[in-house]
């Protein structure tokens, strides 16, 4: 059966070669599924170690099963190609996970960061209005006073997520979600109507009187 067989499918060199770099890209790329997925299950309670382990099999069976039959040699030099393929698939997975977590990150920070930096913008127009309005300057003196506690807590806030603005540390987004959150307790302290939201009341001594 087997001669017959090997006759009928003759494997060469370039079939050996395709077979194994199959068979190396398919043990590796279960390795690393198998460790990624490890412990845990998918969000409908899945196992995923379990479609890991199967489409995994899927083609390494074949790639071992088919060229054995057609050569015991060949089948024992892939045997030998998937071990080792396999070995260091898994001393290599921590570093190509740690690769693949942190450019998954990257992704998924773009869009957090894009917010951030609209809301850095919204704070600091918020905070310019109180220098640039004379009205808002006279009615509110307290938000300029660095003296008091809340706007000092408030400029080094500022100052903190400027410094991160430029850069890809992670830290800049929640620096200008305490940015935002010191400056509704500046205006709060200072007795802006509203104080911690986003928008601005008559300043003191210049309400509107009510209509009769």
């Amino acid at each position: 059966m087997v001669p017959a067989v090997s006759e009928a499918v003759p494997l060469g060199p370039l079939q050996l070669v395709i077979w194994a770099v199959v068979l190396t890209a398919a043990v590796a790329c279960t390795v690393i599924a198998l460790r990624h997925h490890a412990g845990k299950p998918d969000a409908d309670g899945s196992d995923p170690l379990f479609w890991d382990l199967f489409g995994g099999a899927a083609v390494i069976a074949p790639a071992l099963l088919i060229p054995a039959v057609a050569s015991p040699q060949a089948g024992l030099a892939l045997a030998a190609v998937a071990v080792t393929s396999g070995v260091a698939a898994y001393r290599g997975s921590p570093r190509i996970l740690d690769w693949y977590g942190a450019r998954r990150q990257r992704r998924l920070d773009i869009p957090q960061r894009e917010a951030a930096v609209e809301l850095h913008n919204a704070v600091l127009s918020r905070w310019r209005r109180y220098e640039l309005d004379p009205a808002l300057a006279i009615g509110y003196p307290d938000m300029a006073d660095v003296a008091r506690p809340e706007t000092s807590a408030f400029v080094k806030a500022m100052r903190e997520a400027e410094m991160l603005r430029s850069s890809s540390d992670p830290g800049y987004v929640p620096a200008v979600a305490r940015l935002e959150l010191a400056l509704g307790r500046a205006e709060t302290a200072a007795g802006v109507p509203g104080g911690g939201g986003h928008g601005l009341g008559q300043p003191r001594g210049t309400e509107a009187a009510p209509q009769p």
